[in-house]
C-alpha cells in the first residue's frame, strides 16, 4: 500500500489508530501533510496538459536543420511530429528553441528511415509542447499525424484560436483554399493545404470512395479515402455516405494531374463544419 492510500484508509475509517498513538499531534500533522501533498499530487494528475507522453530523452539544441527538425548537442536529430511547416515555422522555431534545453515526449522512439526520432519537443519545465507554441502563433499547420486524442484535440485548439485570431499563417485571407476553386488549389500540388467546401458527392469505385466537391469529378476538387482508412472513421461513427451536403475542412497533401485531391489517411485530417459557419474559424 502506498503512504496516500495508508493515509487515505487511516483517514476515511473510523476508530483506525494511528501507529503509536491516535491522538499524537506529530502523527496528526504528518498524516494531514500526507494527504495534503496526495491530494495536490492528483490534481496535477487530473489537469496534466495534454500530450505528456512518455519521455524520450533529454538534450540541449544544437541546431536549427529545416522548418520540422533539430540536432541537439549530442548529435540526434529530432522531427517535431504534429504539425506541417509554413513559411514562417524554420524562423519561429529557431527564435523558440536555439540553444534551449529540451525534453522529448514520445509513445516511440523509433527513428524513421533518415535516422531521425520524431518527438513533441517540450523547453525544459515547460508544460507546452513547442509544437502547440508554433501551432498557436499561427507559424504551423496541424499534421494530423497524432492519434492520441487529448493530445491531437489540444493542438488542433491551438491552431483554431491561431486561425480566429488571425495569427502569422493566417493573417493571409488565401491561407484556407476554397473546395469550389479548383484553380486556386492546382498550384498547391506537392504542398500540404488546408481546404474548405461543400461535399456535393460521395462516389465508390473500387477500393477508393470519393469525396467530389464539384460536378466535374475529373477536374474538381476531391477528397479520396481507401478502403483501407475506412475502420478509423467507421470507430468513429463516421460514414462517408454521412458527410455528403455537408461543409468540412480537410487538410493534407495535395496530389493529381487533372482535378486537385487529396488523400486522407487519418481521421484528423478531416473536420465537419457547421451548416452556418463563418470560413476558417471553426475552433
Amino acid at each position: 500500500m502506498t503512504e496516500c492510500e495508508e493515509a487515505s484508509s487511516r483517514s476515511a475509517t473510523p476508530g483506525l489508530k494511528l501507529e503509536n498513538s491516535a491522538t499524537s499531534p506529530g502523527n496528526v500533522t504528518r498524516l494531514l501533510h500526507i494527504i495534503v501533498a496526495c491530494l495536490l499530487a492528483a490534481n496535477r494528475a487530473a489537469f496534466a496538459a495534454p500530450c505528456q507522453f512518455e519521455s524520450q530523452g533529454e538534450g540541449r539544441v544544437a541546431a536549427i536543420v529545416d522548418a520540422r527538425g533539430v540536432r541537439l548537442d549530442d548529435g540526434r536529430e529530432i522531427r517535431l511530429t504534429g504539425i506541417e511547416p509554413t513559411a514562417t515555422t524554420k524562423q519561429a522555431l529557431t527564435s523558440l528553441l536555439a540553444g534551449r534545453d529540451v525534453v522529448l515526449r514520445s509513445a516511440d522512439d523509433t527513428p524513421d528511415r533518415y535516422g531521425r526520432q520524431g518527438a513533441l519537443v517540450f523547453i525544459r519545465d515547460s508544460e507546452a509542447s513547442a509544437q502547440a507554441t508554433l501551432l498557436a502563433q499561427g507559424d504551423a499547420l496541424v499534421s494530423a499525424e497524432i492519434t492520441d486524442k487529448d493530445c491531437a484535440a489540444a493542438l488542433m485548439a491551438a491552431e483554431a484560436e491561431a486561425r480566429r485570431q488571425k495569427k502569422g499563417n493566417w493573417a493571409d485571407p488565401s491561407a484556407i483554399k476554397n473546395a469550389e476553386s479548383p484553380d486556386d488549389i492546382l498550384p498547391g500540388i506537392g504542398r500540404f493545404l488546408v481546404v474548405e467546401g461543400k461535399v456535393l458527392s460521395v462516389r465508390q469505385a473500387g477500393a477508393m470512395t470519393y469525396l467530389n466537391f464539384g460536378r466535374n469529378w475529373t477536374r474538381g476538387f476531391a477528397v479520396t479515402i481507401s478502403k483501407r482508412a475506412l475502420p478509423a472513421f467507421e470507430n468513429a461513427g463516421v460514414t462517408l455516405k454521412s458527410l455528403e451536403n455537408k461543409r468540412i475542412r480537410v487538410r493534407g497533401w495535395v496530389e493529381g494531374t487533372v482535378g486537385p485531391r487529396i488523400e486522407v489517411r487519418l481521421l484528423g485530417q478531416v473536420e465537419l463544419l457547421g451548416a452556418n459557419e463563418p470560413t476558417g474559424v471553426r475552433p
